[in-house]
């Protein structure tokens, strides 16, 4: 938003100069006529700020146009104040009647036709600079003929202002979209390094769940070696193989620790690094438990917002936190409800913040929650969660130098879960 006000601040100032980039065309009645570079300034501002009305881009290029060349003359002395205001009154009408027609056209359904927005612009500026011309006329005795030669020369100004605008305008939306595309290129081979990579890690993975299968059969059948009236296993043997047990165990640590160290350096290696706007986190936040609300029958309404000065952010640390609380608040809630979701500064620290409608959280078992294994959830046989989720949260985000917190008393009777980390595991570097 800050940007946009700026680019509409940048239109006020940079209209009214290139405007006095002109000359003269006309002799006679119209020897006050002038083209300059105001109109082909305007027409690409009114391109780049398509979010904004075009009345209103007409009304504040008119205006600043208006006092800028009214300033002019007062500080050469020319004239009074009210003939300074009707001599360049046509040219505050100029923008305000461009911009009308680009408004009546509705324009903004035109973005993706270069060829109509040109005619277009040609139109503006044609109908423009021949009211420009003649409503000087209207309040004066001098009589007006509009001639082929003036006709003809406007409409040549026309085309090659709205051209050279245009080509302008659509080289540079072209290289942006080559920008783009070169970056979604990038993305592209991100994904594929990093799904490579997971399918080794997943290889590893397999190999160190087999250990861990063979471990505990190997135990279990230790287990009723001991157990049996009939154990015949020496004291070296029981030894021998507790020994060989151990030596499982050990293997599986050294897989965990290649697999963990690979992982952390997928998610730690500045290259691998990936960013996006606050805004659009939240919106894939947003959309993915949409659809897992649909998926489980519930009616849930989400509540998005996100502070505007948010820095872009690190994609899966992001994820990894928030996720998994509004999972936990779309599991929570039984049939319909809401589920807020705030992003925002919180003192020296970014937060994320999810409320719920949910049943809530007893008192007495708030103390339970963060800890392994504890949960309140089952699936439709029966079967409960693993209670890993909030224990995996907290221990995330303390190891990010930051918090998870439960809300003791909300005044909305919302479950409210926050997390605070400290900007620098959220932002790029530099």
């Amino acid at each position: 938003m800050k940007k946009h006000y700026i680019a509409i601040l940048l239109m006020m100032f940079i209209v009214p100069l290139a405007g006095e980039l002109k000359f003269y065309p006309f002799e006679g009645e119209f020897h006050s006529f002038r083209v300059s570079f105001g109109s082909p300034a305007f027409l690409f501002f009114l391109l780049w700020l398509r979010s904004t009305s075009f009345m209103l881009s007409g009304l504040l290029s008119g205006l600043s146009v208006l006092v800028f060349r009214m300033l002019l003359d007062w500080s050469t002395g020319d004239g009074s104040w009210t003939s300074s205001f009707l001599f360049h009154l046509p040219a505050f009408l100029y923008y305000v009647i461009y911009a009308g027609i680009f408004y009546l056209a509705k324009a903004n359904d035109l973005y993706s036709s270069p060829l109509r927005i040109g005619l277009l612009s040609i139109l503006a500026e044609i109908t423009a600079s021949m009211i420009e011309l003649l409503l000087p006329l209207t309040y004066s005795s001098a009589a007006f003929i509009l001639t082929f030669s003036i006709i003809s020369k406007l409409l040549i100004a026309a085309v090659i202002r709205s051209f050279f605008v245009l080509s302008f305008f659509f080289i540079t939306n072209l290289r942006h979209a080559e920008f783009a595309a070169e970056q979604q290129k990038e993305q592209n081979k991100h994904i594929l390094l990093l799904i490579s990579s997971l399918y080794e890690e997943a290889i590893q993975l397999t190999k160190s769940l087999q250990n861990a299968e063979n471990i505990t059969r190997d135990c279990y059948k230790l287990y009723k070696d001991v157990n049996d009236d009939h154990f015949l296993l020496t004291k070296n043997q029981l030894a021998q193989n507790i020994l060989e047990i151990a030596g499982q165990v050990h293997e599986i640590k050294k897989d965990n620790q290649r697999i963990y160290a690979s992982l952390t350096q997928l998610i730690s290696d500045g290259e691998l690094h990936d960013y996006m706007t606050a805004s659009e986190l939240a919106e894939i936040i947003v959309q993915s438990h949409q659809k897992y609300a649909r998926s489980l029958g519930k009616n849930i309404a989400f509540d998005l917002q996100v502070e505007k000065t948010l820095p872009p952010l690190h994609v899966y640390t992001v994820l990894s936190l928030v996720n998994n609380l509004v999972s936990n608040a779309v599991e929570s809630i039984q049939d319909s409800g809401c589920i807020r979701i705030f992003f925002y500064r919180k003192e020296q620290y970014i937060a994320f913040q999810v409320a719920d409608t949910g049943p809530g959280i007893p008192l007495k078992k708030r103390n339970l929650i963060f800890k392994p294994g504890y949960t309140t959830k089952f699936d439709v046989s029966g079967n409960p969660s693993t209670g890993m989720g909030l224990p995996y949260i907290k221990d995330l985000a303390n190891s990010l130098n930051g918090s998870l917190t439960l809300e003791e008393n909300s005044p909305s009777n919302e479950t409210i879960f926050t997390i605070t980390l400290p900007p620098q595991h959220l932002i790029r570097e530099g």
